[in-house]
This record gives structure tokens, C-alpha cells and sequence, in this order.
């Protein structure tokens, strides 16, 4: 079995001629905002000439399911999807893939040599993972999963391992949302995924599904990833002795069997640029910049562009809210909530609004104080028509100090009750995919 990394979480597997892909990001930036690590390139001519016998996609994010980067496909392309959602089928049957199948948990694939089983992950709402064996041979491909006690045990059963593709980072997209309210993660593996992978017991193990950083101004890239794959490797073969970590940078190729994984010819159209033995850097909550200075990196809107932001916080945003539901108690009771949209010179509208019983009202005068938000008028317009996501955003939240009151009744609200965020995505699926295939199909 030869396994090539693509990128993040995307894989290429070969056996006995067939051809089967995993989670296909062609993209670089892909997500908007995410930048591959180390740097490449793709030749999308030459990636346009490939023939895979299957394509597999573990869930519906972005940065695992992009139809800019399945348009490079042949249509005849068969597509396996795990997502509880129709209408992602639907997006992908009108780019014109003709053979589009739902995946179930542990219902089994056949692809020639090739068996490919999804498992059940913790959020089984959104995730899965795949068991992949030929050849004798048995991978499991956790993608971006979290594994609970029972899948665990049953994929203790399913052993033994031969490779385990392993998600090793342990991204803080809610913390740099609100960077003063959030200590900065300690730079150590979770204890449990030292235990799982110990009752797993694979042969080898690949640090999987994490290969991109933000802008190079971002802070972002400082403050987003704790672990660096040295710390993996190093607490991994620790804690595994008889196991092998083994890296495996986008484009690189290991011929992998019943005794030995050996290096194997690169994907020739995953083109390295520069530095390939690159490695992450943390320095915790340091240096968050204010969201005034984050808004001028972004080019400034056009005037209708600009209208359509105003009009939605005017117009659109309180009737929105009425439709969507807070998980937490904290909006309860009233609330008074500002959120302050920064233009790309670094100025700032702020919108008032009185929240109750609810329901929202625009009240400029409203106080005191008790939920902020802010953000970037480029990134908003970015949601609002692009379907940008949440983690792409640059958002800041309740980044002050309210009244004792209400900083003891925050200590129970979650950050993604955020009003804007609920009005954003709470009602919304497949708003990326969807912006993406209405531009395609414009051509």
C-alpha cells in the first residue's frame, strides 16, 4: 500500500492500481485563510489528468470538503460523503459528479483491493473517521476526530494497526476569539490521546490533520497551535516505544507493509516551495492586536459592498436573531450588545442593540454594556456573501471589562452564544459550498 500526503487531512492511497483520495484540498490558500506549512504549490493541469477510482470525504468543513478543489476532478469521479445534511449532496451533483453516495458508520466500501469503513468520532453530527485496509494491511485515519470510550474499544477490536494518521494539533479557534478571557494552553498533548493511541498500538504513527498557518501578519499563527510536531514526536515515542512517528510533509509518499515502510516516488503535482522541515511556534495569547489594526490588512470595500454590510446591521441582523436560539442562560435576561464593524482604515461603526425576551432592537443610547463584539466590515461582508467561516473571520469578543455583575454572569456564557455568530451560522449550512458553487456555475 502506498499513502501520499496531499494536505491537512488529505491523503492519496494505492494499491494494485486502484486509486483512492481522502478529504481533497487542491488549494493553497484554502478556507480563505489558511496557508499551506510548510509552503507548496499545486499543478492543477496536472492534477486535472489524474483518475481516482473514489474520492472520500470524512465531513462537511471547508477545509476537508472545497467544490473549488473538486471541480479539478473528472465527474465520472465516484464521491462518498459522510454528512447527515442533503444539501451538500445536492451542491456536488450540480457541479456534475454523477455518482455521489452517502457514507454510513460502519458500513463498509469496497473500492478494488480496498476496504473503507467510516467510524463513529465523538461529534458524530459532523465528523467521521475512516478504517482503510488492503493488502493485509490496516490504517486508520482519524482525520480531525475526537474518540470516545466506545469506538474506542471497538477500534481496539479492529486491530492491529499498522498506521495511525493521527490529528496532532489541538487548534484554539474559540480562545483567539476572545484572547483576554482565555490563559494560554500549555504546549503538551492531551492525556488522553497518549492512552488512546497506547491501546491502539500501531506500527507507525503520522501526525495528520494540521498543515496550514494564517496570514503572515496574523497572530493567528502564533497563538492557534500549541503543539509542534518535535513535542508529538518526542511525547509520542515516549509513550510508544514500539512505534514509529513519522512525518509525512505534503507531496511525500511511503510505500508501507507487512514489515517496513519504505520511501516511495512524491506526488508530482504537489510541488514543494521552500523549507519543507518547517515546524510550529507558540507563544500563547502574545501580542493579540487590536481588531482596528487587524481591519487594515484587508483591501476596503466598494461603496455597494459597504452599503450591503450597513443594511444588514441595520436591517437584517435583528430580525435574524429573532429566529435563532442561545444555548446558555447568560441572554436570559436583557442584555445590551454592541457590535463594532472596522473598516479597512481602522475606524469603527458601532451598532447598539437591546437584547430581550429574544429578540433584538437597534438603541443607540442602550447601557450598560453587556456583550461586544467585533470586526473586521471586510470579513463580515466575507460571511455575508461569501460564506466565510467563523474561524477566518478575525472576530474579537467581550475583549473589555463590564460591570461585577455582569463579568460574574459571563463566567457561565459560552463564547460562541455570541449574537453575531448565532446569526451568522446557527440557521445556515454549507454557506461556503454554496457561495462557491453559485460563482463555478457562473462561468
Amino acid at each position: 500500500m502506498t499513502i501520499s500526503r496531499i494536505l491537512h487531512a488529505g491523503y492519496l492511497f494505492e494499491c494494485e492500481g486502484t486509486r483512492i483520495a481522502f478529504d481533497t484540498i487542491f488549494e493553497n490558500p484554502f478556507s480563505r485563510n489558511c496557508h499551506a506549512f510548510p509552503q507548496l504549490r499545486f499543478d492543477t493541469d496536472a492534477i486535472r489528468r489524474q483518475r481516482f477510482d473514489a474520492v472520500f470525504i470524512s465531513h462537511f468543513h471547508d477545509d476537508h470538503c472545497s467544490l473549488d478543489s473538486l471541480d479539478l476532478l473528472d465527474r465520472a469521479t465516484p464521491i462518498y460523503l459522510y454528512c447527515i445534511f442533503d444539501e451538500l449532496f445536492d451542491m456536488i451533483r450540480q457541479l456534475g459528479f454523477s455518482h455521489v453516495q452517502p457514507l454510513r458508520l460502519n458500513e463498509t466500501v469496497d473500492i478494488g483491493p480496498f476496504q473503507v469503513t467510516p467510524r463513529e468520532a465523538m461529534d458524530a453530527d459532523v465528523d467521521s473517521m475512516f478504517q482503510v485496509r488492503a493488502a493485509g494491511l490496516n490504517v486508520l485515519n482519524v482525520v480531525d476526530s475526537w474518540i470516545d470510550d466506545t469506538t474506542l474499544g471497538q477500534l481496539v477490536d479492529e486491530g492491529p494497526w499498522d498506521m495511525v494518521l493521527w490529528p496532532f494539533q489541538t487548534m484554539r479557534e474559540l480562545e483567539v476569539l476572545a484572547p483576554s478571557r482565555h490563559a494560554a494552553a500549555p504546549p503538551a498533548l492531551p492525556e488522553e490521546w497518549i492512552a488512546q493511541l497506547q491501546a491502539l498500538q500501531p506500527r507507525y504513527v503520522v501526525p495528520s490533520s494540521c498543515q496550514f498557518l494564517q496570514e503572515p501578519w496574523s497572530w493567528y499563527s502564533r497563538a492557534f497551535f500549541p503543539i509542534s510536531y518535535a513535542r508529538f514526536g518526542r511525547e509520542v515515542g515516549a509513550a510508544l516505544p514500539q512505534a514509529q512517528v513519522v512525518r509525512l510533509n505534503p507531496g511525500v509518499s511511503v510505500r508501507l507493509d507487512a514489515t517496513s515502510l519504505q520511501p516511495a516516488p512524491r506526488l508530482p503535482w504537489v510541488i514543494p516551495v521552500g523549507d519543507q522541515d518547517v515546524d510550529y511556534v507558540y507563544e500563547g495569547n502574545a501580542s493579540a492586536p487590536p481588531t482596528s489594526e487587524i481591519a487594515r490588512h484587508f483591501a476596503p470595500l466598494s461603496a455597494a459592498q459597504r452599503e450591503r454590510v450597513l443594511d444588514y446591521c441595520r436591517n437584517e441582523l435583528a430580525g435574524q436573531y429573532g429566529e435563532v436560539e442561545a444555548s446558555s442562560d447568560y441572554f436570559d435576561q436583557p442584555r445590551v450588545w454592541q457590535l463594532s464593524v472596522f473598516d479597512s482604515d481602522g475606524k469603527a461603526t458601532h451598532w447598539r442593540y437591546r437584547l430581550e425576551d429574544g429578540q433584538a432592537t437597534l438603541d443607540a443610547a442602550a447601557e450598560p454594556l453587556g456583550w461586544t463584539t467585533e470586526i473586521p466590515a471586510t470579513k463580515l461582508y466575507g460571511a455575508l456573501e461569501q460564506g466565510e467561516s467563523m474561524t477566518t473571520m478575525y472576530m474579537r469578543i467581550n475583549d473589555t471589562v463590564f460591570d461585577q455583575d455582569t463579568e460574574r454572569d459571563l463566567l457561565d456564557a459560552d463564547v460562541v452564544d455570541d449574537p453575531l455568530i448565532c446569526c451568522l451560522f446557527s440557521a445556515i449550512f454549507g454557506a461556503y459550498q454554496a457561495a462557491q458553487l453559485r460563482r463555478l456555475l457562473a462561468r
